[in-house]
């Protein structure tokens, strides 16, 4: 095609543009881990609701409200952009990825409320990340699917940070994703990607029912095993171990350190899905050394 030809041509355009959407994607994934989750909180409350028989005084105020206010409607797309602490709509002139923030120092152009940290080094790090992707991959599809890859791992890390909920409208979709691409194949073999999408879900299934059998305690949610199945979707069973070692490193030491240099409770559940989000990024990009890393200690 012309366009990767052309990029091909050019590394350092094709670097500068996987930055700028980069950035571009960044702040559409603040707007997702944001309100995906009141999304479904909404959902919930109206399924209740129905199944009591009741009405949802909440939906109903809403939707008297949307009759006469275009802004009513809540989900990925509406309202605009706004500030939380004025209401104020932000133009698109003011809601630059990075360059806004920076601009106006970290403070709402209206109201001058203090804006989160977090939105700029969401977007920033989206930006990171797809580059490295893309120069990783080259101009390809593979350099396409690893960015896709990449946000969704993003997005779900800060969700499940947030509100300890992995959303199936995000993990489920990908792992038919991650079997179809299989197809092609485009990072896994189909056998690979089938039976890693199996053994992921599996073994963390085994390993809550084995805790709670010991301890009469969920040490995980759902979610967990449906994110590992996901990552076996798309990077086959082999990378499966690599994957558990390091996200259960990685839980177990920012766990200990969370209870002894900042008093956390131990009764209280830390989110393991960022630790597999992470775990995951970097079994895909580095799968093939961390294996090796793996066999050399195991055997």
């Amino acid at each position: 095609m012309e366009l990767f030809d052309y990029l091909t041509s050019y590394p350092v355009l094709y670097a500068v543009a996987a930055a700028m959407i980069g950035l571009i994607i960044g702040s559409f994934l603040n707007v997702v881990i944001y309100r995906l989750p009141k999304m479904m909180e909404t959902e919930w409350r109206q399924q209740c609701y129905e199944y009591l028989g009741q009405t949802d005084p909440v939906e109903e105020k809403r939707e008297t409200l949307e009759k006469t206010e275009k802004t009513a409607r809540f989900d990925l797309l509406l309202p605009g952009s706004h500030c939380p602490n004025c209401q104020q709509a932000i133009p698109f002139w003011r809601n630059i990825p990075l360059l806004s923030f920076a601009l106006q120092k970290g403070q709402c152009a209206a109201c001058g409320s203090k804006i989160s940290l977090r939105y700029p080094l969401v977007e920033l790090l989206t930006a990171v990340l797809t580059v490295v992707v893309a120069l990783e991959f080259g101009v390809s599809w593979q350099a396409l699917a690893g960015c896709f890859l990449t946000w969704v791992l993003i997005t779900l890390s800060l969700i499940d940070y947030d509100t300890q909920l992995l959303p199936d409208s995000i993990t489920l979709p990908m792992i038919w994703l991650g079997l179809l691409l299989s197809l092609i194949p485009l990072f896994a073999e189909t056998e690979a990607s089938l039976f890693g999408a199996v053994f992921g879900y599996m073994l963390l299934w085994l390993v809550y029912y084995l805790f709670k059998i010991l301890t009469g305690k969920e040490g995980m949610g759902f979610g967990d095993f449906k994110l590992l199945a996901l990552l076996g979707a798309w990077l086959g069973w082999q990378m499966l171990p690599a994957i558990i070692l390091l996200a259960s490193v990685a839980g177990a030491v920012i766990g200990v350190s969370l209870m002894i240099f900042k008093g956390h409770d131990k009764e209280k559940p830390i989110p393991f899905g960022p630790y597999l989000a992470i775990a995951g990024w970097l079994a895909f990009m580095f799968g093939e050394t961390l294996n090796q890393h793996y066999l050399n200690l195991t055997f």
